[in-house]
């Protein structure tokens, strides 16, 4: 991993540990797959930013110092997986958060992870997620109710888990957004509670490949297909969840060579070449 860590437009060595983000999850990060030296999908991952930032009241550093930090970090980069992180900056002990403090904001690069083959295998979580509409759709920095259900997917030995909010309603994958076929239709869960507007799955939504309805456990075993996506690994197919198999589904090959014509990335196996990061 590569990193840099900025205070402001100032270059720092270190977190301070006064830092709000790493108190409190008081932040904002972005998870983008890189490509070819750049973001293909930076713009949605920035509006995204901007607005996370703007509804926690935090002030997002200059764009085109931003753009020009990670177009430095990327150089000579052809793939790999870039974090931005944008926390409130240092503050005294207390939740109260000091007015004018500068905003503390990182850059890590990754490489890509190892690809995946066949289809997940699915886990329902048994960690729901509360209801926050002040938090909802926004890539917030606290994400401990994933963290404990992505533990009871490592405990089961599946690749992913689905969540449920508080009143039983499905709502996403612990890193994904949930994509569920019926009737030669696609839909995936809102968020308008809880949970994360995925930058991959507002691209199917603005295409016009997907509709937005609320569901049911019942539904999503119910369903023709599943797959879920996001904006590193794409779009994928699941296999199972629970006891309910799926074989692979026309729809969902479909769905894929969508994306792969708008993103070409998509189309490259991950985790192949150990030097794609440097």
């Amino acid at each position: 991993m590569t990193a840099r860590i900025f205070i402001g437009e100032r270059e720092t060595a270190g977190i301070d540990p006064a830092n709000r983000g790493l108190a409190y999850g008081d932040g904002v990060f972005e998870t983008m797959r890189v490509h070819g030296g750049g973001v293909p999908l930076w713009p949605r991952h920035l509006a995204r930013l901007q607005e996370g930032a703007l509804r926690l009241g935090i002030p997002v550093p200059d764009v085109a110092f931003i753009e020009a930090s990670v177009a430095g970090m990327l150089a000579g980069c052809n793939a790999g997986v870039l974090k931005l992180l944008v926390t409130r900056g240092d503050g005294a002990r207390g939740y109260a958060p000091e007015p004018k403090a500068l905003p503390a904001w990182t850059l890590a690069l990754h490489p890509l992870p190892a690809s995946l083959h066949g289809g997940l295998r699915l886990h329902w979580c048994e960690t729901r997620l509360a209801v926050q509409p002040a938090l909802a759709g926004i890539k917030h920095c606290n994400r401990l109710e994933q963290v404990l259900a992505r533990t009871e997917c490592v405990r089961q030995g599946c690749d992913e888990g689905l969540m449920r909010d508080t009143s039983g309603n499905v709502v996403c994958a612990t890193g994904a957004n949930l994509l569920v076929l019926h009737q030669g239709t696609w839909t995936t869960p809102p968020v308008a509670d809880c949970g994360v507007a995925g930058v991959m799955r507002q691209w199917l939504l603005d295409e016009g490949m997907i509709h937005l309805s609320q569901m049911s456990s019942a539904q999503v075993e119910a369903a023709d297909a599943l797959a879920l996506c996001n904006a590193v690994r794409g779009i994928l197919p699941v296999a199972n969840l629970g006891a309910r198999t799926w074989q692979p589904h026309p729809a969902v090959a479909r769905l894929r060579a969508s994306l792969v014509e708008a993103y070409s990335m998509f189309s490259l196996p991950m985790g192949v070449d150990s030097t794609e990061v440097s």
